[in-house]
């Protein structure tokens, strides 16, 4: 039995380094044709596609609040 809330999915890569997002994880996080997802890159731990709604708070994470420099 899995851990509520977490999911695995598998995808193939083609020619041109394109991957699809399986229809169930577009539909769990609401991911439409045109939208834009930001892929993060570890080299020990892997690549990861956080949730649209978080771009804000990763960027605040990166980059500082506004205001502090």
């Amino acid at each position: 039995m899995r851990p509520k809330g977490l999911h695995a999915w598998t995808a193939t890569v083609g020619e041109k380094g394109q991957i699809v997002i399986p229809k169930q994880a577009r539909e769990l996080f609401n991911i439409q044709p045109g939208d834009t997802v930001l892929i993060l890159g570890d080299e020990k731990r892997g690549l990861a596609i956080p949730p649209k709604g978080q771009f804000a708070e990763l960027a605040a994470r990166i980059f500082g609040e506004e205001g502090e420099r």
